[in-house]
C-alpha cells in the first residue's frame, strides 16, 4: 500500500473485494448489531450521557474506522474502559445538565482524535509502551472498580451524587440503609446481569440480548416503568445525528483537554493490543501509526457529529469474528442497521430499564479485572506486582485522570530507574564455561592478575554517568591484584550522550594518573561513531578499542607479559582466549 491510499485502507480494501465475502460480511452485520445497540445506550448512560448519544457514537465511529481503520474486523465504538474518565470529567462540569454534558464528551472526543491523529502521522505509535502489562492491569483493574461502584445504585433502583469509589460506596450504603433501594428495579437488574454472565461464553447465544430484549419486555409488559418506580430508558429522539461543533467554556479547557489526552493513550493502548492479537491471528501485518490515525479520525468524527469519546472493543469484535465477518464492511452494515432504527422504530427500546444497562456494564466491568496473571506477577516479580497495586490505588482513589498521570509518572520512573541504576559485572574465567561471566554468579571463576573486565548493562547517558564512573571505581579498589588495565565488556552498550562522554573522559584521566589504561571491547560501531565526533576516541586512543573480550585480553597478557592458565588442565597460554 503506498501514496495517499495507505491514509484510507478502507478504500484499498474496497479495490480488492471478494464477491465471496459479502454474503459473510452482511450477515456478521446483523448479528452485530443486536449486541451495538443495548451496549452503545448502557456505556452513553455509564459515561453521564443520555443514551442516544451511545447509538450515534457507535454509528459514526463504525463508519470513519471502515475507511481509515488498517484493521480487517477491529469493531469500533463505546467502551466500558473510558466510561469512567467520561463521567470523572463532564460529571463536575455539567451539573447535570444532559445538553452540557453531551457538549463536554463531544469536545473530550475531538481533542482525543485530534491527539491520536497527530500522534499517528508524526509515528508516534510506540508511545503507549510506555505502559508496562503491571501497570495496565492495575489501571484497568481500578477502572473495572470504578464502574462497577458507579452502575451499582442503577442497578438498585435509586441515585446517588458523590464523586470517587470510596464516597461512592459509603453513598449506596446510605441509600440502602435508608430504604431507597427499589427491588423491582433491582430484581430485574440481577437477573439480567446473571443472565449475562451464563452465556458470556456462548458463541451461539446473544446474552446480552436475550438479556436486555428480556427486561425490557417484563418492564413493558408487568408496566413497571410507571407502576412500581422502575426507571427505563424512554423514547429516543428519532434521525441520525447531525453535523456539530461543541462548544465550551473556557473554564472547562484545562480538564476536557487532560481528560482528552488520558482517553487517546488508554484507547490506543487498548486498540493497538487487540489490533496486533487479530492481525497475527490472520496473518495480516496492522501498522501501529496508521491505527492511530484510523482510531483518532474515529473519535474526531464522533465528536462532531453528536458522539463522545470510542475505543476498540475486546468483547463485541470477537462477535464480529465470530459471525464470520471478513472486512470493515460487517460494522458499515452494523451501523446502518442501527440508523435504521432510529429512523423508523426509535420507540422500540422506550421500556428498557437502567437497571438492566447498568447490568450490561456490570459484567463489562468484570470482564475488565485481571487476577489470574497478577498471581503469576506476584510469585515471579513482586515489586511489578506492587507497582500494579500502586496504580490500581491511585484509580480507586484520586479517581481516572489522576490515576492514568500516576500510571505514567510510575512508568517513566520506572524506565529511568532501569537505565540509572542498571546492573554491572566484573567477569571473571569459569572453569568448563567458554567465554568470561559475572564473578557472583560463577564465584569459583578465576581473575586474570592486573586486569579487570567490566560490563555495564544498560545505555550510558546523563543519568547514569556517574554511577558508571563509581561502579569502576569500586572494581578497581577491589581487585585482589594491583590494576594495569581496566576493559569495559560494552556490547550492551546501544548509545552514548554528551555529559556521559565527558564522565567517561574524567574517568580516562583519573584512571591514566593510577597508571591504569581504560579499555572498551565489543563496542558497537554506531556507539563508536558517536566517541569519535565528542573526541573521546581520539583520547582514550585507537588502540584501546577492541573487536572482542578474547582479543582485549590477548593483547593484555602480550604487552605486560602476564603468564596466565586459560583452562586448569591446559598448559601456559598467554593468547587465543576464548
Amino acid at each position: 500500500m503506498s501514496g495517499w491510499t495507505r491514509w484510507v485502507p478502507g478504500i484499498e480494501t474496497l479495490r480488492h473485494y471478494e464477491s465471496d465475502w459479502l454474503r459473510n460480511d452482511v450477515f456478521a452485520g446483523l448479528v452485530l448489531a443486536t449486541m451495538l445497540v443495548p451496549v452503545g445506550i448502557a456505556y452513553a448512560v455509564a459515561s453521564g450521557l443520555p443514551g442516544i448519544h451511545g447509538l450515534y457514537a457507535t454509528i459514526v465511529a463504525l463508519l470513519a474506522y471502515a475507511v481509515f481503520g488498517p484493521s480487517r474486523i477491529i469493531v469500533l465504538g463505546p467502551d466500558s474502559a473510558l466510561a469512567a474518565v467520561i463521567l470523572g470529567v463532564i460529571a463536575p462540569l455539567s451539573g447535570g445538565d444532559p445538553v452540557r454534558a453531551a457538549m463536554l464528551a463531544a469536545m473530550m472526543a475531538l481533542v482525543s482524535g485530534a491527539v491520536l491523529i497527530v500522534a499517528g502521522i508524526a509515528r508516534l505509535g510506540f508511545v503507549t509502551e510506555l505502559l508496562s502489562k503491571p501497570i495496565r492491569y492495575g489501571y484497568m483493574n481500578g477502572i473495572a472498580l470504578t464502574v462497577l461502584i458507579s452502575q451499582l445504585p442503577r442497578l438498585l433502583g435509586f441515585s446517588i451524587e458523590s464523586e470517587g469509589p470510596l464516597r461512592g460506596l459509603w453513598a449506596i450504603t446510605i441509600g440502602i440503609s435508608g430504604g431507597k433501594m427499589n427491588w423491582a428495579a433491582f430484581t430485574i437488574g440481577l437477573g439480567t446481569l446473571m443472565v449475562i454472565l451464563l452465556l458470556k461464553d456462548s458463541k451461539r447465544l446473544p446474552g446480552i440480548l436475550i438479556a436486555v430484549v428480556a427486561a425490557t419486555l417484563v418492564v413493558a409488559l408487568f408496566d413497571l416503568g410507571s407502576g412500581h418506580g422502575v426507571e427505563v430508558l424512554g423514547p429516543l429522539p428519532q434521525g441520525l445525528p447531525a453535523f456539530s461543533i461543541p462548544r465550551i467554556g473556557y473554564s472547562d479547557l484545562i480538564p476536557v483537554l487532560t481528560g482528552g489526552c488520558a482517553i487517546a493513550l488508554v484507547s490506543f493502548a487498548d486498540t493497538s493490543v487487540l489490533s496486533r492479537t487479530y492481525a497475527a491471528r490472520f496473518g495480516d501485518k496492522v501498522d501501529p501509526n496508521q491505527e492511530m490515525v484510523g482510531l483518532g479520525a474515529a473519535n474526531l468524527a464522533t465528536g462532531l457529529f453528536q458522539g463522545f469519546p470510542i475505543s476498540s472493543s475486546s468483547s463485541r469484535t470477537p462477535i464480529a469474528e465470530a459471525a464470520g465477518a471478513r472486512t470493515q464492511l460487517a460494522s458499515i452494515v452494523g451501523a446502518l442497521v442501527i440508523a435504521f432504527l432510529l429512523l423508523f422504530a426509535p420507540n422500540l427500546l422506550q421500556h428498557l430499564p437502567h437497571a438492566a444497562l447498568a447490568a450490561v456494564v456490570i459484567s463489562a466491568a468484570i470482564s475488565l479485572i485481571e487476577i489470574s496473571d497478577l498471581k503469576r506477577i506476584y510469585r515471579i516479580q513482586r515489586w511489578e506486582f506492587w507497582l500494579t497495586v500502586l496504580c490500581f490505588v491511585g484509580v480507586t482513589v484520586l479517581g481516572p485522570i489522576p490515576g492514568i498521570g500516576l500510571a505514567i509518572a510510575v512508568a517513566i520512573a520506572e524506565f529511568l530507574w532501569d537505565g540509572w541504576r542498571p546492573h554491572s559485572a566484573i567477569l571473571g574465567r569459569a572453569h568448563g564455561v567458554k567465554g568470561y561471566h559475572d564473578i557472583t554468579r560463577y564465584p569459583d571463576a578465576r581473575l586474570i592478575p592486573g586486569l579487570v573486565l567490566f560490563r555495564w548493562d544498560a545505555p550510558l547517558f546523563f543519568a547514569n554517568a556517574e554511577f558508571f564512573k563509581e561502579r569502576i571505581l569500586a572494581a578497581v579498589a577491589t581487585s585482589p591484584t594491583p590494576v594495569r588495565w581496566l576493559v569495559v565488556a560494552a556490547e550492551p552498550v546501544t548509545s552514548v550522550d554528551v555529559t556521559a562522554c565527558d564522565t567517561v573522559a574524567e574517568l580516562n584521566e583519573a584512571l591514566r594518573a593510577r597508571g591504569i589504561e581504560l579499555c572498551f571491547a565489543e563496542l558497537k560501531d554506531p556507539v563508536k561513531d558517536k566517541l569519535k565526533r565528542f573526541g573521546l576516541y581520539a583520547q582514550v586512543g585507537e588502540a584501546h578499542f577492541f573487536p572482542t573480550i578474547g582479543s582485549a585480553v590477548s593483547s593484555y597478557l602480550d604487552t605486560n607479559n602476564v603468564a596466565w592458565r586459560d583452562w586448569e588442565d591446559e598448559v601456559e597460554v598467554g593468547r587465543n582466549i576464548g
